[in-house]
């Protein structure tokens, strides 16, 4: 069987998750983490936007698009 390492990132989380294992616990961390990524999402989409590499144009047309079918 072939082992497998885990990121710093993932070694971290393992024992975050550790020390309260109770499901509204994972929750709240599942909140916190969806929160700091949304965040970094809205603020690249900003900059995108305000670079002109992002109007809505190119939402419309990604918006048609189906991203499942993609490589």
């Amino acid at each position: 069987m072939k082992s497998t390492v885990l990121t710093p990132t993932q070694q971290h989380l393992l024992k975050l998750f550790s020390f309260n294992n109770s499901e509204a616990y994972a929750l709240e961390i599942q909140e916190v983490l969806m929160r700091h990524f949304q965040s970094r999402l809205d603020v690249e989409a900003d900059r995108l936007w305000d670079e002109g590499i992002l109007d809505q144009k190119k939402l419309d047309e990604i918006r048609k698009e189906d991203l499942h079918a993609k490589d």
